[in-house]
């Protein structure tokens, strides 16, 4: 970037080269991740991915990575307690769906986490 006196530094032909490399290796990548499709995002997928946390933290998920299963069940009452702040901030905006949903989702994690503790 800068040579010791402050000014530009021009770069090697090395790593321009890299660079260029880089960039030409992260092309097809990212091309790859536009094609995904991802699901709509609504009350119903939102709701769900927060459960779907929730079950990732009582130890039901592996992680994507290593592939192994955890529990943490602080995180796993901190996504409960979420969903719980959810339902009473949206009190009364629900449809009859939207509130069954979030009312069964947070019994069953609660019922969860009653019963690892």
């Amino acid at each position: 970037m800068f040579d010791e006196s402050g000014e530009v530094r021009q770069t090697e032909p090395e790593e321009a080269e890299e660079k260029k490399t880089t960039k030409a290796e992260q092309t097809p990548k990212r091309e790859a991740e536009e094609e995904i499709s991802l699901p709509e995002i609504n009350f119903f997928t939102f709701v769900l991915s927060l459960s779907t946390s929730a079950m990732y933290h009582f130890g039901d998920l592996p992680d994507p990575v290593s592939q192994k299963t955890e529990k943490n069940l602080p995180a796993a009452k901190q996504t409960i307690d979420i969903l719980d702040m959810l339902k009473e901030k949206t009190e009364g905006n629900l449809d009859d769906k939207e509130k069954e949903l979030l009312e069964g989702i947070l019994f069953e994690l609660r019922m969860r986490y009653v019963k690892e503790k």
